[in-house]
């Protein structure tokens, strides 16, 4: 956990850096361009949820059968 958190904290002073040092780019960027990038990633967020679509059911349903369960004992 302790090497996730470094890997984490690295990559942020990574992008730091990277916004430190710009450079000026001589070049035009479309207005359209940005939904382009934002129809990428969503596509590839919804890939990830339809990829683990069964985990996240399962959590789903195991959160509440054990509300139920606890509910059950206390009564």
């Amino acid at each position: 956990m302790l090497r996730l958190a470094y890997f984490f904290v690295s990559c942020g002073l990574a992008v730091c850096l990277l916004f430190a040092f710009e450079q000026r780019a001589y070049a035009y960027v479309d207005p359209g361009s940005s939904l382009v990038v934002f129809q990428g990633v969503s596509s590839v967020l919804m890939g990830i949820l339809y990829y683990f679509r069964k985990r996240l059911k399962g959590l789903m349903t195991r959160s509440k059968a054990s509300e139920a369960g606890t509910n059950g004992e206390a009564g």
